[in-house]
């Protein structure tokens, strides 16, 4: 069938000598052989395939009591046999393990792998290409790679091949996506009014407010116990960042922007960049930030936020946080010292090439692309990422229109969008795509009215036309990047929240630009360049 259906052959092949090889158990940890063709759903006779994922803590243990896995089963005949581990390290482990000892599963779900990792296990026979069994076996995700073609050559690897499937949700485009910012900032106009003051649009005015909610005790209960600010630093969307955008060249998660002329900068040797912290260091002098803002987690920054101690804080969602209600609002950029104004963007989008992969191990790679196509069925896609309908057992996200073969997004009912979320959605490979809004499903209110503000109140502020791309770079440069970043973005982020609350920035800048060279930066920015001038290209 060509040269590509013999590499995977081989690499098939390779991966199955590892997995016999290094295997001391009797029961292997993939599926056998059922030997089908031309797979048809349901299947006449139900088969087990064997596979590992990761999920929410808030989610059942056994994936299968999910409603949209019971009725995948009773759809296609297929029984999948989960091995389910918490997101997170144990996971991550586990998934490690098993590739090291060659008790391969048939696939990896929500498999977390970096390009490198991926490429790596490519290299090592682990996984398989997938090319082949897209175009040969996988009608619903061929039909969105053929309606949105950069999709496919954002899964293609260097090499070629496609070695993963990927997770796809569109949600507006341009500056106008969801994505563009991901800290937002949400002030407490509740405060505000309580206070006399209005929405503040300086950085010099800022630090007035923060200075009224720390003294003038707006909760009104006779104590001081108002935190002006709060953030987590390095942290995202719970990062300080959106305030540098009043400096210069703006901060975001990965330090990385693309200047309007197509330059690739690294945002932490902007000389704006200083005097943003410089800046955050006047606040933190005067007890206007949260002592704990470099040092707490997540349920931490949660708990204070659900007790509405925030002046101001960070995060994608105010409801996630502090609920769906007016007491806060969203703070637009603030202008600086010398008049800079500008919303940095974050350098995402609605796209993950590495959601699920297809072991050397798996004996039925036709049954499992099916299996796996059914995912990219427009409202199975929508099911996956967001949740499902008809649950009489819990709360839903949907309710079909049956007349229009539909979902309609439901109301949340004061409950936090990503807990009901991640109890009833499965996530995995999935495609989501702009035209499905108003004919497969939709959109939910948190994103529709999260995009709103997004053009109301951030894009106004965006200079930056480009962001950094989703680049699948090389084994060898992603070796290359990786050695680096491993100590210049430790250093990067030890120095942002050393400075903040030492005020040292100023004198030890020149010595600090020096050290970023000597770490790597000068080769890092080539490779960036070179991989951003080649997506371009």
């Amino acid at each position: 069938m060509g040269k590509k259906t013999k590499t995977m052959s081989a690499i098939l092949m390779s991966g199955m000598l590892l997995a016999a090889g290094c295997s001391n158990n009797s029961e292997s940890a993939s599926s056998e052989n059922y030997e089908l063709e031309n797979v048809k759903f349901p299947l006449e006779e139900q088969v087990t395939l064997k596979m590992m994922t990761s999920s929410s803590p808030l989610a059942p243990d056994d994936p299968n009591e999910k409603l949209i896995f019971k009725r995948l089963q009773e759809e296609t005949g297929v029984k999948i046999d989960w091995t389910n581990y918490t997101a997170g390290e144990t996971f991550n482990e586990k998934r490690n393990l098993a590739v090291a000892s060659g008790e391969l599963p048939d696939a990896i779900m929500n498999a977390g792998y970096s390009d490198y990792e991926l490429l790596k296990l490519a290299k090592d026979g682990a996984i398989v290409p997938v090319e082949d069994l897209i175009d040969e076996h996988m009608p619903n995700l061929k039909k969105v790679l053929d309606a949105a073609p950069e999709y496919r050559s954002m899964m293609t690897a260097p090499d070629g091949h496609i070695y993963s499937f990927p997770w796809i949700e569109e949600l507006g485009s341009g500056k106008v996506s969801i994505h563009s910012v991901d800290d937002f900032p949400w002030i407490n106009v509740e405060w505000l009014n309580k206070l006399g003051l209005e929405m503040p649009k300086t950085t010099d005015e800022l630090k007035e407010v923060l200075k009224a909610f720390k003294t003038q005790d707006p909760n009104g209960n006779g104590e001081a116990d108002e935190i002006p600010m709060s953030f987590i630093i390095n942290h995202g969307g719970e990062d300080v960042s959106f305030l540098f955008g009043s400096f210069g060249l703006g901060e975001n998660w990965d330090h990385t922007v693309v200047t309007n002329d197509g330059e690739v900068k690294l945002t932490a040797a902007d000389e704006g960049y200083k005097d943003a912290i410089n800046y955050l260091n006047e606040l933190y002098k005067e007890d206007l930030i949260d002592v704990e803002a470099f040092e707490q987690d997540w349920n931490t920054y949660l708990s204070k936020g659900k007790e509405g101690r925030y002046g101001m804080y960070f995060t994608w969602d105010k409801a996630n946080i502090t609920g769906m209600n007016d007491r806060y609002d969203l703070m637009p950029a603030l202008e600086g010292p010398d008049g800079t104004k500008n919303v940095a963007r974050t350098n995402g989008m609605g796209f993950d090439r590495n959601r699920m992969v297809i072991t050397s191990a798996n004996e039925n790679l036709e049954l499992t692309a099916k299996w796996i196509d059914q995912f990219y069925n427009p409202l199975q896609s929508v099911q996956n990422n967001w949740g499902t309908y008809g649950d009489d057992k819990q709360q839903n996200i949907f309710e079909m229109d049956s007349a229009s073969n539909s979902l309609k997004h439901l109301p949340l009912e004061g409950t936090a969008p990503v807990e009901l979320r991640e109890k009833t959605s499965v996530g995995g490979p999935l495609a989501i795509l702009d035209e499905y809004y108003g004919t497969v499903t939709t959109k939910p209110d948190d994103a529709a009215w999260r995009l709103g503000l997004m053009k109301d109140v951030m894009v106004p502020d965006m200079k930056a036309e480009n962001i950094y791309p989703k680049v699948f770079f090389s084994l060898e440069e992603l070796d290359k990047l990786s050695k680096i970043e491993t100590d210049l973005l430790a250093y990067v982020q030890r120095k942002k929240a050393e400075w903040i609350t030492n005020g040292k920035a100023d004198e030890e800048w020149a010595d600090y630009l020096k050290e970023l060279d000597r770490l790597g930066l000068q080769e890092w920015l080539k490779i960036k360049q070179d991989g951003y001038d080649r997506n371009q290209s």
